[in-house]
C-alpha cells in the first residue's frame, strides 16, 4: 500500500486580478499558509504561467518550481481543463464556450478546435519540462445534447460522436505517451466522458490507450447517482488523479438531477465545501490507500454557500485529517510463530 501526497489544492477557483491572487509567488505563499504542499495549476491563467515559455523553456519550468519551492508548495499537476473542453464542442455551446478561447478565434470553431489542441499539446510538453507525469483536462462533448434524448436518437448518433472524440484525442495521447505524461479526464457532466460506461467507450476507441486515464471526484457521482465507492475498485488501474471535492444530493417532490434551471443554492445536488456534504470521504481515503493510489489529494472548492478562503482553509486541514498513512507491517505480525511447508502440511493433517 501508499501513502496519498497532500493536501494540494487546484487553483483555478483562486486566480483573480487582485493580491495574492493575481501573481505566481503570490498565490503560492497564500496557499502555503493554508495549510497545503502542493498546487494544481490552470494553464490558462496568464497571471499564473506563461504556458507558451513553459513548453519551450525548461529553464523557465525550474525557475516556476524554484519560486514554489521556496514558498513551500509544489507543482503537482497542470490543468487544461477549459482547452480540453474545446477539443470537441458541440455546435449548441459555440457561443458559450467562445470564452474559453483566445479571442483571435472566437466565432470561428475550426480554428479554436485548432488553438485548443495546440494548447493541451504545450501544456503536456510544459509538463515534461517540468517532470510531471500527470496532467488534467475535461474531454470535450459531442453528443452531451443528446444525453436525455426526446425524440430517441438515431442509430449510430453516439458510436458516431465517440468515434470522432477519439479520433480528436488519439494524436494528443500520442504526443502524451511521447512526453510520459498521463491525460487524467475529470469524469464530469457536460462532458461525454461523464460516467465509467463514456470512459470505456472513449477507451476502446483509443485502443486502451495507456495515456487515457482518468481523473476520479465523489461529488460529480454523487449528484449522478452513482456508486462513487465502488467506482474507485473497477478503475482502480486507471485513476491517475484524485479531486477532493463534497456534494450533496436532497431530492424532493419537486426536483430531482435536473436541477429545475435552479441556481446552485436551490438545486436538489449541489457542490459543498469539505465536511458539508454527503461523500464518506473517511470510506474514500480508505479505499485509495488500499489500492495504492500514490498521487495528490488535490482539493477543488466548489461550494453553494461557503467564502472560498474559508472553505480553502478548511479543506487542508481536513485532507490532512484524512490522508491514511498506510501500516508496513500487519496489525498481528506480534502472533505470527512462523511457517514453512512441512509445518503448513501438518497443520493440514497431510
Amino acid at each position: 500500500m501508499k501513502t496519498i501526497k497532500g493536501p494540494a489544492l487546484f487553483l483555478a477557483q483562486f486566480g483573480g486580478d487582485e493580491a495574492p491572487f493575481n501573481s505566481w509567488d503570490g498565490i503560492t505563499k497564500w496557499a502555503a499558509d493554508c495549510g497545503y504542499k502542493g498546487v494544481q495549476v490552470p494553464s490558462w491563467d496568464a497571471n499564473l504561467i506563461d504556458l507558451k515559455k513553459a513548453s519551450e523553456s525548461k529553464d523557465y519550468c525550474d525557475e516556476f518550481k524554484g519560486q514554489a519551492a521556496q514558498n513551500g508548495i509544489e507543482v503537482t499537476e497542470l490543468s487544461t481543463h477549459l482547452q480540453g473542453q474545446l477539443v470537441a464542442v458541440h455546435p449548441a455551446y459555440d457561443v458559450a464556450f467562445d470564452g474559453f478561447a483566445d479571442p483571435s478565434v472566437h466565432g470561428n470553431p475550426k480554428a479554436r478546435q485548432e488553438w485548443a489542441v495546440e494548447q493541451v499539446k504545450m501544456a503536456l510538453t510544459a509538463s515534461k519540462n517540468m517532470g510531471l507525469t500527470a496532467m488534467a483536462s475535461f474531454s470535450g462533448a459531442l453528443a452531451w445534447p443528446y444525453v436525455y434524448p426526446w425524440p430517441q436518437r438515431p442509430a449510430g448518433l453516439v458510436e458516431a460522436a465517440f468515434d470522432e472524440l477519439a479520433k480528436r484525442w488519439k494524436p494528443l495521447l500520442d504526443h502524451a505517451e511521447d512526453c510520459g505524461v498521463d491525460v487524467c479526464y475529470e469524469i464530469h457532466p457536460g462532458e461525454d466522458l461523464h460516467d465509467g460506461v463514456t470512459y470505456e467507450m472513449f477507451l476502446e476507441r483509443t485502443g486502451n490507450h495507456a495515456r487515457a486515464m482518468m481523473l476520479y471526484d465523489p461529488s460529480h457521482y454523487v449528484l449522478q447517482c452513482l456508486d462513487y465507492l465502488d467506482n474507485i475498485d473497477i478503475y482502480k488501474d486507471r485513476i491517475g488523479m484524485f479531486h477532493v471535492k463534497d456534494a450533496e444530493f436532497n431530492p424532493t417532490g419537486r426536483q430531482g438531477v435536473y436541477g429545475g434551471y435552479q441556481s446552485w443554492v436551490d438545486r436538489a445536488g449541489r457542490f459543498r465545501s469539505l465536511g458539508d456534504g454527503q461523500v464518506d470521504f473517511g470510506a474514500v481515503f480508505s479505499k485509495m490507500a488500499a489500492n495504492d493510489f500514490d498521487g495528490w489529494a488535490v482539493v477543488e472548492w466548489e461550494c453553494a454557500l461557503k467564502h472560498p478562503e474559508d472553505g480553502a482553509r478548511e479543506g487542508a486541514q481536513f485532507v490532512k485529517d484524512h490522508i491514511i498513512r498506510v501500516t508496513e507491517r500487519a496489525f498481528d505480525d506480534f502472533a505470527d510463530g512462523g511457517a514453512d511447508d512441512a509445518a503448513n502440511r501438518k497443520m493440514l493433517g497431510i
